[in-house]
């Protein structure tokens, strides 16, 4: 994870993990965070789900 990763998944959760991840349930999670935790539950979700493997 570089600092490009990082910075994408401050600016814009969703669009990080789809990069990353794809459209899947990491996708799908990561929106509903970002909307009802108003954007810190999505970066501290984009952030895990990018750093861990698999």
């Amino acid at each position: 994870m570089g600092l490009f990763d990082i910075i994408l998944a401050i600016i814009l959760p969703p669009l990080a993990v789809f990069l990353k991840k794809g459209l899947g349930k990491d996708f799908i999670i990561n929106i509903l965070l970002t909307i009802c935790l108003l954007w810190v539950g999505g970066i501290i979700h984009a952030l895990w789900a990018m750093s861990r493997k698999g």
